[in-house]
């Protein structure tokens, strides 16, 4: 009961609870991370993983022109990186069930446009795509509020429920794409996006029934980035405290095995957006 009532309080005070990551003792399902493409060689999963795991037999180089993880491909006779992680995280206090499925999840919301591109391969299948997977997520706007709770960060504007929240179903090849904004921030978290992959479920005319969460998690994003982004409007009319990346109680510096997302520019400026890739394994078997 007294953990509860932290967690509630802390979500009174606009705050995610401190302690996010799953118990690894009693963690059920592994999670393999991996920025651009996803190849099978002999049966294993090559991704672009940039942090140095124990199980890797080689490390990707990030490219100069792109943040976050490096694309990766190989042919059956290539060296492979073979990763088990473990990078799920609990959902935090402001999920919300019944996510519209649509591809644009801004609504009115301002800032900067991200494009996210995600691939979900199934690792209790030799990390085959895994297709028809509801890949939904939701983060806050640019002053540190989410739809269905704006307040709860010091913010008082009229709340509509489901602004910068939503999903896509994955296609033959395991991937979808979402259009959103750059997350803004608040006191406690550095910015961050939310995440949660489904298998079995019913679509509906914009939403779904049914289902099973298969892996919930957080994106990340560049620091000196997201240090330019933060310093434009709207998100300069955020006067709340910023938690840095390096700082931030999730993300653990092992980039796109906590989620860090692959960003390229789609303009010479930063208020011109970007794209932002991540491959996302999970085990179907559960």
């Amino acid at each position: 009961m007294t953990g509860n009532h932290e967690q509630h309080q802390q979500r009174i005070a606009g705050q995610e609870p401190a302690k996010h990551r799953r118990d690894k003792s009693v963690q059920r399902r592994r999670v393999l991370i991996g920025g651009g493409t996803v190849a099978v060689a002999g049966g294993l999963a090559v991704a672009g993983l940039a942090s140095a795991d124990p199980l890797s037999t080689q490390q990707s180089t990030p490219k100069a022109a792109t943040s976050g993880t490096a694309s990766a491909s190989a042919s059956a006779t290539a060296t492979t990186t073979v990763c088990t992680l473990t990078a799920e995280v609990t959902e935090g206090p402001y999920s919300l069930d019944g996510a519209l499925v649509r591809k644009d999840i801004r609504e009115d919301k301002e800032g900067v446009e991200v494009q996210y591109t995600f691939t979900v391969v199934d690792t209790g299948n030799d990390c085959a795509p895994l297709a028809d997977a509801l890949v939904e997520i939701w983060h806050c706007d640019s002053l540190g509020e989410y739809s269905g709770y704006v307040g709860g960060n010091g913010h008082d504007e009229e709340d509509d429920g489901t602004f910068l929240r939503g999903g896509q179903t994955t296609d033959e090849n395991g991937q979808c794409s979402i259009t959103s904004i750059w997350p803004g921030h608040y006191v406690s978290r550095a910015v961050h996006v939310h995440m949660r992959v489904h298998t079995d479920v019913t679509l509906t005319d914009d939403s779904y029934t049914g289902g099973e969460v298969i892996h919930t998690g957080q994106l990340f994003f560049d620091a000196d980035i997201n240090a330019e982004i933060q310093a434009v409007s709207p998100y300069s009319d955020n006067t709340t405290t910023e938690t840095l990346l390096k700082d931030d109680s999730i993300y653990d510096d092992a980039g796109a095995s906590s989620g860090l997302l692959t960003l390229t520019a789609l303009g010479t400026g930063v208020s011109d957006g970007y794209t932002a890739t991540l491959t996302v394994g999970v085990d179907s078997t559960g």
